[in-house]
This record gives C-alpha cells, sequence and structure tokens, in this order.
C-alpha cells in the first residue's frame, strides 16, 4: 500500500500517556501514524515499540505554540500524503495547583497558550487537512477536574479548549468530519500525579485500557 493509500492518523502529545497508547493501538490497525511532541527521544522509543508490531510512524518533533512551525508541518503533511484520516489532541500543559489568588501570571499564560490558543492554532491548519479524508475524525478529551478548586489556571484553559471544540462540532454536525469529544476514566499518569501526588493508582485505569475504549469511537 503506498503512502498516499494509506489510513493517516496524528497524534499531537504522542510522547507518553493516552497519547503513546493510541498511537500505538492505530498503528498496529494498519495506520502510519505521525507522532507529534517536543521530546524526540520519547518519540524515537515510540517508533521502536511501533516497528516493533510491524507498523510504521512517522516522527514530528513540534511545538504546538509555534504558529509558523504548524503551518509549515501541515504543509509537509499535505505534499507527502494530501490528508489525515484522524487526528487525536492529547497534548496538554499541567500546571501546579494554586488557590485563585496566588495564580502566576506567567504560568496561567502558558497554560492557556498550549491548551487553548494552541488548540485553535492546530484546528484552523489540519481542518482542510481532515476535510480532504472520506472520514475525517477529530478526537479531544473532557477532564472532570477542571471544576474542582485549586485547579483554575488548568481549568480555565480546558474549558476554553473545550468551547473551542464544542464550536466546531457544532458547526460540522452535517458535514463527513466527525468532531469527537472523549472522556477516559481517570488513569496513572504523570499529569495526574502532578495534581495529586499521593493518590492511589491501583484504584486507577491505565493509557492502555482507554486507548482501547476511546478506539471504539475511531473505528465506527
Amino acid at each position: 500500500m503506498t503512502d498516499n493509500n494509506k489510513q493517516i492518523a496524528l497524534v499531537t502529545g504522542a510522547s507518553r500517556g493516552i497519547g503513546a497508547a493510541l498511537a500505538l493501538n492505530l498503528a498496529s490497525l494498519g495506520y502510519h501514524v505521525i507522532l507529534v511532541a517536543r521530546t524526540v527521544g520519547a518519540l524515537e522509543a515510540l517508533d521502536d515499540r511501533i516497528q516493533e508490531i510491524g507498523g510504521s510512524a512517522t516522527l514530528l518533533p513540534l511545538d504546538i505554540t509555534n504558529e509558523v512551525a504548524v503551518q509549515k508541518s501541515c504543509l509537509m503533511i499535505f505534499n507527502r500524503w494530501k490528508k489525515i484520516d484522524v487526528w487525536v489532541h492529547t497534548a496538554i500543559h499541567a500546571p501546579a495547583l494554586s488557590p485563585t489568588d496566588h495564580i502566576d501570571s506567567k504560568e496561567l499564560i502558558k497554560t492557556i497558550t498550549t491548551n487553548a490558543i494552541a488548540t485553535s492554532l492546530l484546528i484552523v491548519n489540519l481542518s482542510p487537512l481532515l476535510k480532504q479524508s472520506e472520514n475525517g475524525k477529530a478526537i479531544f478529551f473532557n477532564d472532570n477536574t477542571i471544576h474542582k478548586k485549586y485547579h483554575v489556571a488548568y481549568g480555565v484553559s480546558k474549558m476554553a479548549q473545550l468551547f473551542l471544540v464544542k464550536s466546531w462540532q457544532s458547526e460540522n454536525q452535517q458535514k463527513s468530519l466527525q468532531i469527537i469529544i472523549a472522556e477516559p476514566t481517570p488513569m496513572a499518569t504523570k499529569t495526574r500525579e502532578k495534581f495529586y501526588p499521593g493518590e492511589d493508582k491501583n484504584k486507577l485505569s491505565d493509557p492502555e485500557t482507554e486507548a482501547k475504549l476511546i478506539l471504539k469511537h475511531i473505528l465506527k
């Protein structure tokens, strides 16, 4: 099967957690997976795992907050594959918990930039590629922690992200492009550990289990 005939999946935030688990599962199903993250070493390790199961991937180290870099990357994707069939967005910045009256302004800006503004930037640039697919799908993630106290910076950014996604979803209800919002069971990840360092991990799910459940949405 040539590159242009393959199903193409792009995973933003593929270096670890649910992103890495979904990338590995998509590769096992025959998708060529474009792995996006800042950490090159983690992407290389994931690529090794994908190759071990006979899958294929392209590594794309990228700062998703850099508009020029995102535009150039999307142009590269178009020139090579002409489309994206599945986009899974798991990239997230999780700041330290803080009372509302002690929020660090620099950390708030970084969180909003990564979680909301970068999501908008990606939607603008990836939407044309997804529309080139016969059944394009974009998958995002809800998080019920956003309404809890001390999660203000994360909650503000995540609510802004979800508003963007829900607006995009409502605008595409009568079109072939599907925008899916999944809500995984809380998982034992480094992001969650940052919020709840003393939590009993035995009571949490894991990225691999949740990835297989989310794949059901992708494969419908």
